[in-house]
């Protein structure tokens, strides 16, 4: 629900936030049923995002913990990010309605090939052939799907939330 006395901008982190995490759920559960599919082991991952965060002896006794704290941190990072991006396409648009789907779909193919071609070559190469690139798309297309999802219902609830108090003056 949208107030009226909330910055706009704490309710684009707000909803970023949630977005986030629920890209970085999707991602989770998405590998969790790849592994379990293939016989792999999810958790190798989760101690790869530590290498590759290069925090391993940080927690030495839980890296897969560790890895999943990353791994969400940044998720919640990327989540609002791409809400004050919607947001500024949103208003480019001038404010026409539009689904996001497509737009989170295509930043997040993005962050995807900027990660395995770019930033994980040079910070942790190894982390590369743990899942195929089809696979690690994959995840992050459904990180797109769901942080869409979340950010579509932010924009009703706020299209709602302004029509009420439109009709409420009136």
């Amino acid at each position: 629900m949208m107030y009226k006395n909330v910055s706009p901008y704490l309710e684009t982190i707000r909803f970023g936030v949630i977005a986030g995490a629920a890209g970085g759920l999707a991602e989770m559960v998405w590998v969790a049923l790849y592994a379990y599919a293939t016989g792999g082991n999810a958790t190798i991952l989760a101690r790869g995002v530590t290498t590759a965060a290069g925090v391993s002896a940080l927690f030495p006794a839980s890296p897969e913990g560790l890895g999943v704290a990353i791994h969400m941190t940044l998720a919640v990072m990327l989540g609002v990010a791409l809400a004050f991006a919607w947001r500024a396409f949103s208003a480019m648009r001038g404010g026409a309605a539009a689904s996001p789907y497509p737009f989170m779909l295509a930043a997040l193919t993005g962050v995807w090939a900027v990660n395995f071609f770019v930033v994980l070559p040079i910070l942790s190469p190894a982390f590369i052939p743990m899942v195929p690139y089809a696979v690690s798309l994959l995840s992050k297309l459904f990180f797109g799907a769901a942080a869409a999802e979340i950010l579509r219902r932010a924009d009703v609830t706020a299209l709602t939330a302004r029509r009420m108090v439109f009709t409420r003056s009136a």
